[in-house]
Protein backbone atom coordinates (compact mmCIF):
# COMPACT_ATOMS: atom_id res chain seq x y z
CA UNK A 1 0.00 0.00 0.00
CA UNK A 2 1.67 3.27 -0.67
CA UNK A 3 2.37 5.72 1.72
CA UNK A 4 -0.06 8.90 2.16
CA UNK A 5 1.65 12.37 1.70
CA UNK A 6 -1.21 14.26 2.99
CA UNK A 7 -0.94 15.49 6.41
CA UNK A 8 -1.85 14.24 9.70
CA UNK A 9 -4.78 16.76 10.93
CA UNK A 10 -6.86 16.12 14.14
CA UNK A 11 -7.89 17.93 17.65
CA UNK A 12 -5.31 18.49 19.84
CA UNK A 13 -4.75 21.01 22.51
CA UNK A 14 -3.43 24.16 21.85
CA UNK A 15 -2.65 25.35 25.15
CA UNK A 16 -0.20 28.36 25.50
CA UNK A 17 0.15 28.40 29.38
CA UNK A 18 3.54 28.37 30.73
CA UNK A 19 4.20 26.63 34.27
CA UNK A 20 4.18 29.12 36.97
CA UNK A 21 7.60 29.75 38.58
CA UNK A 22 7.74 28.12 42.04
CA UNK A 23 8.08 30.63 45.21
CA UNK A 24 11.00 30.00 47.54
CA UNK A 25 9.33 29.14 50.85
CA UNK A 26 11.52 31.78 52.36
CA UNK A 27 10.21 34.79 50.10
CA UNK A 28 6.56 33.66 50.90
CA UNK A 29 7.28 33.72 54.50
CA UNK A 30 8.56 37.62 53.66
CA UNK A 31 5.62 38.14 51.64
CA UNK A 32 2.71 37.22 54.25
CA UNK A 33 4.95 39.11 57.15
CA UNK A 34 4.97 42.14 55.38
CA UNK A 35 1.62 42.39 53.74
CA UNK A 36 0.06 41.37 57.30
CA UNK A 37 1.67 44.75 58.91
CA UNK A 38 0.61 46.90 55.82
CA UNK A 39 -2.80 45.43 56.52
CA UNK A 40 -3.02 46.01 59.81
CA UNK A 41 -0.78 49.10 60.47
CA UNK A 42 -2.08 51.43 57.29
CA UNK A 43 -5.04 49.79 55.31
CA UNK A 44 -7.54 48.53 58.58
CA UNK A 45 -7.26 51.99 60.62
CA UNK A 46 -8.07 54.02 56.81
CA UNK A 47 -10.66 51.88 55.77
CA UNK A 48 -11.85 49.78 58.63
CA UNK A 49 -14.33 51.87 60.39
CA UNK A 50 -17.11 51.37 63.41
CA UNK A 51 -20.50 50.20 61.79
CA UNK A 52 -22.81 53.33 61.38
CA UNK A 53 -25.85 53.23 63.71
CA UNK A 54 -28.08 52.95 61.19
CA UNK A 55 -26.45 51.48 57.85
CA UNK A 56 -27.92 51.94 55.05
CA UNK A 57 -25.07 50.55 52.75
CA UNK A 58 -22.27 47.93 52.47
CA UNK A 59 -19.89 48.72 54.47
CA UNK A 60 -16.04 46.91 54.99
CA UNK A 61 -16.20 44.79 58.10
CA UNK A 62 -12.40 43.56 58.02
CA UNK A 63 -9.54 43.52 55.49
CA UNK A 64 -6.70 40.33 54.81
CA UNK A 65 -4.88 38.52 52.78
CA UNK A 66 -4.95 35.04 51.41
CA UNK A 67 -2.77 32.76 48.67
CA UNK A 68 -3.91 30.94 45.94
CA UNK A 69 -1.42 29.55 43.84
CA UNK A 70 1.10 31.92 42.88
CA UNK A 71 -1.52 34.32 43.48
CA UNK A 72 -1.17 36.66 46.86
CA UNK A 73 -4.43 38.76 47.25
CA UNK A 74 -5.60 41.76 49.56
CA UNK A 75 -9.55 40.89 50.38
CA UNK A 76 -12.24 43.18 52.01
CA UNK A 77 -14.86 41.51 54.00
CA UNK A 78 -18.03 43.75 53.55
CA UNK A 79 -21.57 43.31 55.65
CA UNK A 80 -24.66 43.45 53.95
CA UNK A 81 -26.65 46.44 55.53
CA UNK A 82 -29.70 48.36 54.83
CA UNK A 83 -33.15 48.56 54.83
CA UNK A 84 -33.16 46.08 51.82
CA UNK A 85 -30.12 44.06 52.47
CA UNK A 86 -29.93 40.23 52.51
CA UNK A 87 -27.89 40.24 55.28
CA UNK A 88 -24.68 38.01 56.32
CA UNK A 89 -21.09 39.15 54.24
CA UNK A 90 -19.50 38.91 51.11
CA UNK A 91 -15.96 39.20 49.92
CA UNK A 92 -14.05 41.35 47.51
CA UNK A 93 -10.48 41.03 46.22
CA UNK A 94 -9.23 44.56 45.44
CA UNK A 95 -5.10 43.96 44.66
CA UNK A 96 -3.84 40.85 43.46
CA UNK A 97 0.44 39.62 42.83
CA UNK A 98 1.25 37.37 40.89
CA UNK A 99 4.68 35.88 41.42
CA UNK A 100 7.02 35.98 38.31
CA UNK A 101 9.97 34.29 39.21
CA UNK A 102 13.28 36.04 40.38
CA UNK A 103 11.63 37.42 43.13
CA UNK A 104 9.47 39.41 41.14
CA UNK A 105 5.51 39.70 41.07
CA UNK A 106 3.27 41.79 38.73
CA UNK A 107 0.82 43.61 40.35
CA UNK A 108 -3.03 44.16 39.26
CA UNK A 109 -6.18 45.18 40.86
CA UNK A 110 -9.96 44.33 40.57
CA UNK A 111 -11.85 46.41 37.92
CA UNK A 112 -15.94 47.14 38.40
CA UNK A 113 -16.31 44.33 35.52
CA UNK A 114 -14.88 41.54 37.73
CA UNK A 115 -11.62 41.70 35.50
CA UNK A 116 -8.19 42.14 36.82
CA UNK A 117 -5.94 44.87 34.89
CA UNK A 118 -2.48 44.32 35.50
CA UNK A 119 -0.69 47.49 36.21
CA UNK A 120 2.73 47.08 36.70
CA UNK A 121 4.91 44.21 36.07
CA UNK A 122 8.20 43.31 37.08
CA UNK A 123 8.25 45.20 40.62
CA UNK A 124 10.08 43.95 44.02
CA UNK A 125 7.94 43.26 46.72
CA UNK A 126 8.43 46.46 48.66
CA UNK A 127 7.69 48.25 45.68
CA UNK A 128 4.22 46.36 45.58
CA UNK A 129 3.44 46.77 48.97
CA UNK A 130 4.18 50.48 48.22
CA UNK A 131 1.41 50.93 45.42
CA UNK A 132 -1.14 48.75 47.44
CA UNK A 133 -0.69 51.42 50.06
CA UNK A 134 -0.23 54.66 47.96
CA UNK A 135 -1.89 54.21 44.47
CA UNK A 136 -5.88 54.45 44.34
CA UNK A 137 -6.01 51.64 42.39
CA UNK A 138 -5.26 48.76 44.56
CA UNK A 139 -7.95 50.44 47.50
CA UNK A 140 -10.92 48.39 48.75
Amino acid sequence: MPKSTKSQKGWGSASTKRAQPTMPAALKQEVEEKAKALVDEVLKPRYVLPPPAEPQFNYIEDLYTKWYRSFFYFCAQYRSAGPHAMGGTFETKFARMRYTGAGLFDLAFMRYTDEWVEVYGGLTLDACLESIREDAWFHP
